[in-house]
């Protein structure tokens, strides 16, 4: 009979060999909608009266274009039509859109062939990256020495106004540089005049803590960022570009974009699945950003700009801005009472305090607001243009909800709310490289990494099975089980996106996991060399070499850690399959390994008669 001890242990192996199998058995399921794809369906709707277009016709269009579907089915409601090669969508939707006009409206959708057991699971394939899907690279260039200076020339207004609310006389206020304002107060000893200075240098202290103050001579005030918050402003100012293109990808609807800083000043952005570049581009892009302007009177002695509005009348409005679009909290597009397009506003607790208190002071007079984009010239230089979309009069006290009136097209409404949605960029912006890949480049890497992962494996099965016999068999069956947990584990991370670098990162995952084994057959070996029996030398060997494929493997890990907090794109890909195929190689060369040793060797004795050590 077995003592207490022996069956406290067969117990603990019961349980622990039940936990192992739930975990196998979700991976499972978690890997197994990759066995599916998704198909591309695009919906004709006739918008008229008239007899709906056949499927025979659509498929000889679509022939004569050299373009092949899976199958064209109709309704009383619509024909849809379902993609050979979802590469092709954007181009059959140009063609059915030129050849059947206006009578019908062209819609598209996405359709998993998983088993509807599956969908409602809410499992999802690995995506895929660039270099496997095909899509768009934007790299950007973001001019923060732009931003600083157009910061401090924001300021500058800012300085003006105050030092006429406070009664402060200012010679002169220049900006010699981009990170520095010099004021000059002139000669003057009067000291109601040096109290009125106090209070002004005390207000722009308050308001710019960031700006550090020092006398000059002549009775000069110089206004100066230092080195530290040079330095901080152009972190800021990527971080906040970096937020707003990504707000604006999320509102594209693309979730596996990879949008992240590169170098110094510029940030890459890879959007795969994106067959149309032009549509992307005019979103990632734009450097939209939305000001709102007071008109000016003749007396004001503040700054002032003029502009042209769309009927050539010229505008004269207030340098300084009343608020601006880093403030817009939302922004959607809709039609007025009379059916015009708008766009509602809604912003955020400064914007709305800003507008109240504005709106509350000019009751009856007008607003401009002026869209402003930049871009790069024939000689490479930034240039800002802008243009007024909308004058207004205030007819009442505003809050933090109004509207954009007078839009020109429903189209145009609807871009400029996708734009505020993501938020206005305070650094001019633009595309420094773009790089399309195709869809078909994409399957053809993924041909060339599953056969490269294929022949891999295989020699090392073979290696395994001839080298260790029954022991190699329980190696390869892990094996085959790690990298099912891997695909797994891969489906359920959000952030997880498969690349051409890995897939080899999943052909070094398969020799790390069969290294994980070798260390514990050969720990095996030197115990059965000192003469311990098999089943003593198999449980000794998995316990001595634990610690050995644990320091190992923390130090890969670390190692694929630090790679992907520095690297990007294709680096990133490889350094995630690394730290997840770490991960997976623990769980099935130790503990698979040894609950499979457990069921084919020891309670089996006579399988002992197979082993090869």
């Amino acid at each position: 009979m077995m003592n207490s001890r022996t069956t406290k242990q067969v117990k603990t192996a019961k349980w622990q060999n039940i936990v192992i199998l739930l975990i196998l058995l979700f991976m499972l399921i978690s890997a197994l909608p990759n066995l599916y794809i998704d198909k591309v369906n695009i919906h004709l709707i006739n918008n008229t009266h008239s007899q709906q277009i056949s499927p025979q016709d659509i498929n000889t269009l679509l022939s004569e274009h050299k373009f092949s579907v899976d199958k064209i089915s109709t309704s009383t409601a619509s024909t849809t039509i379902t993609l050979a090669n979802k590469a092709e969508q954007h181009a059959i939707e140009s063609l059915l859109t030129k050849e059947l006009g206006d009578n019908y409206s062209i819609e598209s959708s996405i359709e998993n062939t998983a088993p509807a057991w599956l969908k409602s699971l809410g499992g999802q394939p690995i995506k895929l990256g660039l270099d496997l899907s095909g899509g768009v690279l934007f790299v950007l260039d973001v001019d923060t020495e732009r931003a600083l200076a157009d910061r401090l020339k924001g300021i500058v207004l800012e300085i003006r106004s105050l030092a006429v609310d406070s009664r402060t006389r200012i010679d002169k206020i220049s900006q010699p540089n981009n990170h520095s304002i010099v004021i000059d107060f002139g000669q003057t000893n009067e000291g109601t005049k040096q109290e009125n200075k106090d209070v002004l240098l005390s207000e722009i202290k308050k308001n710019h803590p960031e700006l550090t103050q020092s006398k000059g001579d002549d009775n000069q005030i110089f206004l100066t960022y230092s080195l530290q918050e040079q330095v901080k402003f152009r972190q800021e100012t990527m971080q906040q570009t970096l937020k707003t293109m990504r707000g604006r990808i999320e509102e594209l609807g693309i979730t596996e974009a990879v949008t992240q800083k590169q170098g110094k000043n510029r940030i890459r952005i890879e959007l795969p699945g994106v067959h149309d570049p032009e549509a992307a581009k005019r979103i990632i892009g734009a450097t939209a950003s939305l000001d709102f302007y007071q008109m000016a009177a003749n007396s004001n002695s503040v700054g002032i700009i003029q502009m042209l509005d769309d009927n050539g009348r010229k505008l004269r409005m207030n340098a300084q801005v009343v608020f601006s679009g880093s403030h817009i909290k939302n922004a959607k597009s809709g039609k007025d009472e009379m059916g015009m397009p708008l766009v509602n506003l809604t912003l955020d607790s400064v914007g709305g305090k800003k507008m109240s208190m504005f709106s509350k002071k000019n009751i009856g007079k007008p607003m401009v607001t002026v869209f402003s984009e930049f871009y790069r010239d024939a000689k490479d230089e930034m240039v800002k243009k802008s243009k007024v979309i909308n004058v207004a009069t205030i007819q009442q006290h505003l809050g933090s909800k109004f509207s954009i009136t007078n839009m020109s097209s429903p189209q145009a409404a609807q871009e400029l709310a996708l734009l505020l949605r993501a938020g206005s960029l305070t650094a001019p912006v633009t595309i420094v490289k773009q790089r399309s890949i195709e869809a078909t480049l994409g399957e053809d890497n993924i041909e060339h990494g599953i056969k490269a992962l294929t022949i891999g494996i295989s020699f090392t099965l073979l290696f395994m099975t001839f080298w260790y016999r029954t022991l190699g068999v329980i190696a390869n069956v892990a094996l085959a089980l790690n990298l099912v947990s891997l695909l797994g584990l891969m489906s359920l991370l959000p952030g997880a996106v498969l690349t051409l670098p890995g897939i080899a990162g999943l052909v070094l995952t398969v020799g790390m996991a069969v290294d994980t084994n070798v260390l514990i057959f050969e720990r095996i070996k030197e115990e059965l060399k000192r003469g311990r029996q098999v089943l003593s030398a198999i449980e000794s060997g998995y316990k001595s070499a634990f610690s050995t494929i644990l320091d190992a493997n923390i130090t890969t890990l670390i190692t694929g850690i630090i790679l992907y907090s520095i690297g990007y794109g294709p680096v990133k890909g490889f350094a995630i399959i690394l730290c997840l195929g770490i991960l997976t190689s623990m769980f099935t060369g130790v503990f698979v390994s040894k609950a499979l040793t457990n069921l084919l060797i020891r309670d089996n004795k006579a399988q002992l008669l197979g082993v090869k050590l």
